[in-house]
C-alpha cells in the first residue's frame, strides 16, 4: 500500500481516476478501443490468483511467483487508471518515473516501488459488482453473471495486452484476498487457472492482523487520503474502514468491526475464513502452509511444478521469512482449539506439505 508516500498532485490524480464510477467506467470501455482483438495470439490462460485472509503471506509468495519472469501482473506503474491498462501504459512510457524502494505502510520491512505488483484489479470488482459484495457492515460472497465474467476475462486481457513488445508474458498474476469471495466466477472465468490459497499459524496470523488494525486506524485517523485510498482498492481487511468477510448467513452482530481491537475477533476471522476455504475451495486450488514454505525448500519447488514455472536463480528471489512467534496474551482456550485442530486439517490436505 503506497498512498502514504502520494504528493498533492498524485492524490488528486488518484482522486479522479479512482473515486468516480464513471469516469473509472469510461476508462474501461476506453481500453476496449484501444486493445482490438485483431491479429492477437491465444492467450496462455493458466493464470495464478494467490488469495487468503491478509497477513498470511500472499504478496511475498506473489512477489516470488512474478520474479520467475512467467507473469505478468498489475504493479504501481499501472496506477492509478488501472482499468485503462493501455492507455496509461502509453501515456506512462514517455514520463517513465522510478523510485528508490522504500518499506510499504504496514511496517512489515517490504519494501514497493512503481514496479512492485500489487493486488489492484479488486477495483475492477468493485466498480462493475461493489453493490453486489461490498455491505455497510461486511463484505460478502457473490456471484457473477456471464457478461460480468466475460468482462472480467477481457480485463485481463487489456493488462496482458499493456506490455513492453520485447517482454510479453502470456499469464496473469492476482494477488488479491478478496478473491475468496468470487472463487466461483474466477473458476468459470478461467477453468485452467490455479487459485494458490496460503495459511499461516491462526494465532500468529491473527495477532498480525489485529497490530495491522491497530496500525492502520491511526494511519487514517492522521491522514483520511490512507483511507479514502484503500477504500477506492476496496481494502477493508483492517483500519478504520474494516469490514469483516461473511462467509455464510450470519447475523451483521456476529461479526462486528467494533470489537477488532481484541485478539479474539481476528481469531474467529481466520476460524471462519478457512473452515469455509477448506469446505468451498476449487479443485483447482492449493493449498500451502507458510511456515512449512519458510522452513522447507521442498514445497517452494513443489509449489513451481504444479504452477509449471522454470526457475533458474531461486536464491537471488525475495527471501521466504518466517517472523519469530510472539506472545499472544488473552487468547480464548476454545478457539486456539479449534483453530489449531484446522490449521493441522489444512496442512493435511495441503499437497505441497509432505
Amino acid at each position: 500500500m503506497q498512498g502514504h508516500s502520494y504528493n498533492a498532485a498524485e492524490r488528486i490524480l488518484h482522486y479522479l481516476a479512482l473515486a468516480s464510477k464513471p469516469v473509472a467506467e469510461f476508462s474501461f470501455d476506453l481500453n476496449a478501443v484501444l486493445s482490438p482483438r485483431e491479429h492477437r495470439p491465444k492467450a496462455d490462460d493458466r493464470h495464478v490468483f494467490v488469495s487468503g485472509l491478509a497477513r498470511a503471506g500472499t504478496t511475498i509468495i506473489m512477489r516470488r511467483l512474478h520474479e520467475t519472469g512467467a507473469f505478468r501482473s498489475l504493479t504501481y506503474r499501472d496506477m492509478p487508471f488501472v482499468l485503462c491498462p493501455s492507455l496509461w501504459q502509453r501515456i506512462s512510457s514517455t514520463a517513465r518515473k522510478d523510485a528508490h524502494a522504500t518499506e510499504r505502510a504496514h511496517g512489515d520491512r517490504l519494501t514497493v516501488d512503481f514496479d512492485t505488483p500489487e493486488a489492484l484489479d479488486e477495483v475492477f470488482w468493485r466498480v462493475f459488482a461493489g453493490a453486489l459484495y461490498i455491505k455497510n457492515d461486511h463484505l460478502c460472497i457473490h456471484a457473477a453473471d456471464s457478461d460480468l465474467i466475460e468482462k472480467f476475462r477481457n480485463y485481463i486481457r487489456y493488462i496482458l495486452d499493456a506490455q513492453d513488445p520485447a517482454d510479453r508474458r502470456s499469464r496473469y498474476l492476482s494477488k488479491n484476498n478478496n478473491n475468496i469471495l468470487r472463487l466461483g466466477a474466477i473458476r468459470t472465468a478461467f477453468p485452467r487457472a490455479t487459485i494458490v490459497i496460503p495459511f499461516r499459524d491462526p494465532i500468529q496470523h491473527a495477532n498480525s492482523l489485529l497490530e495491522q488494525h491497530v496500525r492502520f486506524s491511526r494511519l487514517q485517523r492522521d491522514d483520511r487520503f490512507i483511507r479514502s485510498y484503500m477504500v477506492w482498492l476496496a481494502h477493508h481487511e483492517f483500519g478504520l474502514a474494516h469490514k469483516p468477510f461473511r462467509l455464510d448467513h450470519r447475523s451483521p452482530s456476529e461479526a462486528s468491526p467494533h470489537e477488532a481491537t481484541g485478539i479474539n475477533y481476528w481469531l474467529e476471522r481466520w476460524l471462519e475464513a478457512y473452515t469455509w476455504l477448506l469446505a468451498n475451495r476449487p479443485e483447482t486450488s492449493v493449498l500451502v502452509c507458510y511456515e512449512d514454505l519458510c522452513s522447507d525448500p521442498a514445497v517452494w519447488d513443489r509449489m513451481v511444478e504444479r504452477l509449471e514455472l522454470e526457475v533458474h536463480d531461486a536464491a537471488s528471489m525475495t527471501a521466504l521469512v518466517r517472523a519469530g512467534d510472539k506472545d499472544v496474551p488473552g487468547v480464548d482456550a476454545n478457539l486456539a482449539a479449534a483453530s489449531g485442530a484446522l490449521y493441522d486439517q489444512l496442512r493435511h490436505r495441503s499437497e505441497l506439505s509432505l
